[in-house]
């Protein structure tokens, strides 16, 4: 079969080979799958790199996040077990962390609704607790991760205000439904959001930026309100000052969903659930804004590295390069 190896760290566009290999060999609990799509997530830029927390041995195949097809034609959403990754024909993943892909979405879609809006319904209702009405802030609400965060704010009846870089995300933020758009190249962001809430503030603000972005959402966080950190896409991690949060009464509230893989699956379940529902009437949809043939993954990998993207960039192996599957 054909897969993606990186047999040495650096960027994406230079270290990932396309070759031929033998297709990996499940293990105690594993299931093969056929790789029907497989969805470029940031943490996939940061392993290509070695600066990712999890490392697998190298040589290994990137693509943490894929709608595969089961050996008897079921479609599932997995995450494939490393070092055997998605950007290939076939991966490998456990089979008790499988989900059902939802009719609702095609391929590509599905492939985008697992750890993005996963991450989103945990960090917005587990984590913030947030109410309809209340107001939200999404850090680059255009990328793949905010734009999901963007659908389920949406959906839970809050009022959202979308911070993009450059007018091209900022149309795409509107498209996705924020009530107010603040391009942070043209715009002061403080001042935008303070004019747009009143000089009150937002009540949650999902930061997967870290850096200036979660400064300046410490000086416009509400009274009680929360900020969700779950990135660093900035490359700068922050350093808070609890003397703020002490002063100001709003709270740091951090996410790691990968956690409750193991520390509770159930509530990943009940997660996967409730989005298939919001998926199956319309409440919420991935942004695929590209899909890329299997031969084109790193080039499109490097294209999320940096940063100029929108939405979710996925990899489909059946793809040819006229679009055709």
């Amino acid at each position: 079969m054909q897969a993606w190896q990186v047999h040495e760290n650096g960027e994406p566009g230079e270290v990932m080979r396309l070759e031929d290999v033998a297709r990996p060999t499940p293990g105690d609990g594993q299931v093969l799958l056929k790789v029907r799509a497989a969805n470029i997530n940031f943490p996939d830029v940061l392993m290509v790199r070695g600066h990712y927390q999890v490392r697998p041995p190298l040589p290994f195949t990137p693509g943490v996040e894929i709608c595969g097809e089961t050996e008897d034609g079921r479609r599932v959403i997995a995450n494939p077990a490393l070092p055997y990754g998605g950007f290939a024909e076939y991966a490998v993943a456990d089979a008790a962390a499988l989900l059902s892909a939802p009719d609702s979405l095609d391929d590509a879609e599905a492939a985008a609704l697992h750890i993005g809006y996963q991450t989103g319904w945990f960090g917005l209702h587990r984590r913030a607790r947030l109410e309809a009405g209340e107001t939200l802030l999404v850090h680059a609400a255009a990328g793949g991760v905010g734009s999901a965060a963007v659908q389920l704010g949406k959906a839970a009846g809050a009022r959202v205000i979308g911070v993009v870089g450059g007018a091209d995300k900022a149309v795409v933020a509107r498209e996705l439904g924020c009530d107010v758009v603040i391009d942070r190249r043209s715009e002061e962001v403080v001042a935008a959001v303070k004019e747009a809430t009143g000089g009150r503030g937002a009540d949650v603000i999902y930061d997967p930026v870290g850096g200036e972005a979660y400064t300046q959402s410490t000086k416009v966080v509400a009274f009680e309100g929360r900020i969700v950190v779950v990135g660093f896409a900035s490359g700068t991690i922050p350093s808070p000052s609890l003397n703020h949060a002490l002063v100001k009464n709003y709270s740091v509230l951090g996410l790691h969903w990968g956690l409750y893989n193991t520390k509770n699956p159930k509530l990943v379940q009940h997660c996967h659930e409730q989005l298939t529902e919001l998926a199956a009437r319309g409440a919420i949809k991935p942004l695929v804004s590209e899909r890329v043939p299997l031969d084109g993954a790193a080039a499109a990998v490097q294209r999320v590295a940096d940063g100029v993207t929108t939405g979710r960039v996925t990899v489909v192996p059946g793809l040819t390069e006229g679009g055709a599957a």
